[in-house]
């Protein structure tokens, strides 16, 4: 059974930071690109980042590019999210989510996460 499960989120002070993960199971790891995607209330899911496992190659959106990081662990078969600088506009439900490519369009991914909540105060 595939399964993404996220964590890290949490309630953080506008210029914060937290590190979100998304833990895989249940297919190789190594064949997917794994995607860190948002959805604030009201709004359309918003592709942010997303990392190939095999090469490392990462791609960012204008709206997070400078402040937030994916990375993988490939041991673990886990992807984070390092966000620095949150402002209250990144408050959203965060999900990871798997495709055999790159990508930050939502309709192009195969599997994901339940989600985990990112609140920003200011």
């Amino acid at each position: 059974e595939v399964q993404l499960v996220e964590s890290g989120g949490g309630l953080v002070q506008a210029g914060g930071s937290l590190r979100l993960s998304c833990a895989a199971s249940g297919f190789t790891f190594g064949d997917y690109a794994i995607g860190w995607f948002r959805q604030a209330p009201g709004k359309e899911r918003e592709g942010l980042s997303c990392i190939s496992v095999s090469d490392g190659y990462t791609y960012y959106t204008d709206s997070v590019k400078g402040r937030f990081t994916i990375s993988s662990d490939n041991a673990k078969n886990t992807v984070y999210l390092q966000m620095n600088g949150l402002k209250p506009e990144d408050t959203a439900v965060y999900y990871c989510a798997a495709d055999r490519y790159c990508t930050v369009v939502a309709s192009l991914s195969d599997y994901w996460g339940q989600g985990t909540q990112v609140t920003v105060f200011s």
